[in-house]
């Protein structure tokens, strides 16, 4: 079982935007969509290995809500990780919570393997 880990209010998670946090060791991209799920996603691009999916452009294929990579363009399914354009290629996805106002996330070991 993963221990949530607090990381910031509700409220520092613009919507329809992303923002950059320290989780441990771990540099995690959180997200919340206009219907006010928050996402968060390991932020490293593994395309081009910049730290920058946090300041992706959210958006959505159809149902699924998204995030491009400001790098090169590439779109990762917020829920999954899973890249859309190459789905051969991932970024760990982190389960997330919000209690009391407050954005939790969860890394487990067998996630810091992925990135």
């Amino acid at each position: 079982m993963s221990a949530y880990t607090p990381v910031c209010r509700i409220e520092q998670v613009p919507v329809e935007r992303g923002v950059a946090a320290l989780v441990g060791t771990e540099q995690v991209a959180l997200f919340r969509t206009a219907d006010g799920t928050v996402h968060a996603l390991g932020n490293r691009d593994p395309f081009s290995g910049a730290m920058v999916l946090s300041r992706g452009i959210v958006g959505s294929r159809g149902a699924t809500a998204t995030v491009a990579s400001p790098m090169y363009k590439q779109v990762f399914d917020l829920a999954s990780g899973v890249c859309l354009d190459e789905p051969d290629v991932a970024v760990p996805a982190y389960p997330v919570q919000v209690r009391n106002g407050l954005v939790e996330v969860a890394v487990t070991a067998q996630e810091r393997r992925l990135a």
